[in-house]
């Protein structure tokens, strides 16, 4: 398998997933600029959309979009915590999951980096996200992660997303649930790995 990433960007979802289930994957940087990959290609040649991540698998198959390729990821772990096996209600818990942060979290920050977003369009977005991880904390409970015990693929996904907060001046310190949260996700050797090897601080 084949994963191509933009440093620090979304990709690192699945960067940290792939790493958590144990399988042989290479990994390639795409330059944010040129779409270069770093083994050589046009990034658009292998996902016309031209944003990451994109999954190619052993026989050529290329899988796109973060909740298709961390829904595909979790399968592969052969202990089942990445997510319960395909097809029951607790695979479609994760699923919800991802969903939910694909469409209420990170739509909602991709306006906060957006440089020709306006302040009005930055105000509503930035009230937008506190108020889904505000529903994020209420729904951790007493759980560890998203789900219960084990770290999913959509913990990955909201781990990452939690990371891009201090550069986007979001203040999440009146969610004590959420920011415990990051805090253990931050500190899986897996997620370390990934950061260290997308040449991300630590």
């Amino acid at each position: 398998m084949k994963l191509y990433y933009l440093k620090g960007a979304c990709s690192l979802a699945s960067y940290i997933s792939l790493i958590e289930t144990g399988q042989k994957f290479e990994a390639f940087e795409v330059e944010r600029g040129t779409k270069k990959t770093a083994d050589g290609k046009d990034y658009n040649s292998i996902n016309p959309k031209g944003y990451v991540p994109a999954l190619v698998l052993d026989d050529g198959s290329v899988l796109t979009e973060n909740v298709a390729v961390l829904s595909y990821i979790s399968t592969l772990d052969p202990n089942g915590r990445l997510a319960p096996k395909a097809g029951t209600l607790g695979f479609f818990r994760v699923v919800e999951w991802l969903a939910f942060i694909n469409g209420e979290i990170h739509k909602q920050l991709s306006v906060l980096f957006r440089p020709t977003s306006t302040a009005e369009m930055k105000t509503a977005a930035t009230d937008a996200a506190l108020s889904r991880y505000g529903f994020v904390d209420r729904s951790l409970g007493d759980k560890p992660y998203l789900t219960g015990e084990n770290f999913t693929v959509a913990d990955a996904y909201l781990y990452v997303t939690l990371s891009w907060l201090g550069r986007l001046g979001l203040d999440i310190s009146g969610f004590p649930k959420l920011v415990a949260y990051y805090e253990r996700c931050r500190a899986r050797p897996a997620v370390q790995r990934a950061r260290k090897e997308e040449g991300l601080p630590l």
